[in-house]
C-alpha cells in the first residue's frame, strides 16, 4: 500500500470513528425495543410496518444524539474538549446538517407505515428538538425526554396496530425510567448530590416490583381486551360463531371446530421468563446507582447514567414478557451484551 493510501484510509477511520462518537452508537441498541414493545403492548404481531417504525425511531434517536452535541458545542468547549465537535474531528455545519437529514428520514419512514405512526412520529420529533434546543437545562428537561420516549414506544403501537391506548402502561414505565436517568444525568459532568442516584434506585425498585406483578387480564390477539363492548364481527370470527350454532335438531353445527380467534398471549414461558427479565434490570442499574449514592462524582455518576441507559433493552424485554410475546423479548434482550461490549469503545453518554 502506498503510503498516501494508507493515510487516507486512517483519515477515513477517523471521521468514521468519531461520528460513531457523535451518534453515541452503542446506545442505537436501546432504541429497536421501543416498538417491539409497543408493538406487544396491543397484542399485535410485528410487522413490516413495525419494521418502518424502528427505522423511524432509529433516525429520530440519532438526530437527537447529534443536535444534543450542536447545541451543547460551547459547553462542551469547556467541560469536554474531546468530543468530536469541539475537538474538530466534526464540523458544526455537518452536525447540523445530518440531525435534519435524520428527522426528515424518521418522519418519511413513520409516513410510510401509516398515518396513525406519523401522528406519533411528528410530535415525537419536536419533543427531541424542543429538548435539545430549548428544554435541556430547564427543570422540564427530564419530563421532556421522559415523553419522548415514551413516545417512541406509542410509535411501535400505532404503526403495528394504528392504535396506542392499550400501550399507555408501557410508555409510561419506559418514560418513568427515563426521567430518573435523565435527572441523574444532570450531574454527570460535576458531581452533585446523591438523591438523584437515590431516586433513580428507588425508581428501579419499583419498576422491578411492577414488573414482576402478573397481569390483571391477558392481553388478547386480534381482537379488543376482555371486557370492552362488542363490535362489527369479522369474517373469521362470523364463521366461528356459525360453528357454534345450534343445528335443527338443537346439536352443535357439524362443522369443525375451529380454534379460538382471540387467545391470551400469555403462554408457561412468559412468567418466568418476565422474572428473569426483570432481575436483569434491576442488576444492570442497582451497584453504578448505589456507587453513585454513596459518591456522587462525575465519573462514578457517569458509570452510572451509562447503565441507565443500557438497562432500556432488559426493561424493553420485560415488557414485551409480560404481555406474551416471549420470542421478541429474548431477541431484544440478546442485544445487551453487545451493547455493553460497544459501550467500552464508545461511551454512551
Amino acid at each position: 500500500m502506498h503510503p498516501s493510501e494508507g493515510g487516507r484510509a486512517q483519515d477515513r477511520w477517523a471521521r468514521a470513528a468519531a461520528w460513531a462518537e457523535l451518534l453515541r452508537l452503542p446506545a442505537l441498541f436501546t432504541v429497536p425495543g421501543d416498538a417491539l414493545a409497543g408493538a406487544a403492548a396491543v397484542a399485535a404481531r410485528p410487522d413490516h410496518r413495525t419494521l418502518l417504525a424502528i427505522g423511524s425511531s432509529v433516525c429520530l434517536y440519532e438526530a437527537g444524539m447529534v443536535l444534543n452535541d450542536w447545541a451543547d458545542r460551547a459547553e462542551d468547549a469547556l467541560e469536554r474538549p474531546h468530543r468530536p465537535l469541539p475537538s474538530g474531528r466534526v464540523s458544526p455545519a455537518a452536525a447540523f446538517t445530518a440531525a435534519c437529514a435524520l428527522t426528515a428520514a424518521g418522519l418519511t419512514l413513520a409516513g410510510r407505515a401509516g398515518r396513525p405512526a406519523l401522528a406519533v412520529a411528528a410530535p415525537l420529533a419536536a419533543t427531541v428538538w424542543s429538548y435539545d434546543l430549548v428544554l435541556k437545562h430547564k427543570p422540564v428537561g427530564p419530563l421532556a425526554m421522559a415523553a419522548a420516549r415514551g413516545l417512541d414506544l406509542l410509535l411501535g403501537a400505532s404503526a403495528t396496530a394504528g392504535r396506542t391506548r392499550p400501550a399507555l402502561p408501557a410508555a409510561g414505565l419506559l418514560a418513568t425510567h427515563t426521567f430518573a436517568i435523565t435527572t441523574l444525568s444532570r450531574q454527570e459532568t460535576r458531581g452533585g448530590t446523591p438523591a438523584p442516584a437515590l431516586a433513580a434506585l428507588a425508581t428501579t425498585a419499583g419498576l422491578t416490583w411492577w414488573l414482576r406483578r402478573p397481569p390483571t387480564t391477558g392481553p388478547r390477539i386480534g381482537g379488543p381486551p376482555a371486557g370492552s363492548p362488542p363490535g362489527p364481527l369479522s369474517p373469521g370470527r362470523a364463521a366461528h360463531v356459525l360453528r357454534t350454532l345450534p343445528g335443527r335438531d338443537g346439536q352443535r353445527s357439524a362443522l369443525p371446530p375451529s380454534k379460538p380467534l382471540t387467545a391470551p398471549l400469555t403462554a408457561p414461558l412468559s412468567a418466568p421468563l418476565t422474572a428473569a427479565l426483570a432481575a436483569a434490570y434491576a442488576g444492570t442499574t442497582a451497584r453504578p446507582y448505589a456507587h453513585a449514592a454513596l459518591n456522587p462524582s462525575a465519573p462514578l455518576t457517569q458509570r452510572a447514567v451509562g447503565a441507565g441507559i443500557r438497562a432500556m433493552i432488559p426493561l424493553q424485554a420485560a415488557l414485551m414478557a409480560r404481555s406474551g410475546a416471549t420470542a421478541g423479548a429474548v431477541l431484544t434482550a440478546a442485544l445487551a451484551p453487545v451493547a455493553r461490549r460497544l459501550a467500552r469503545r464508545v461511551s454512551v453518554t
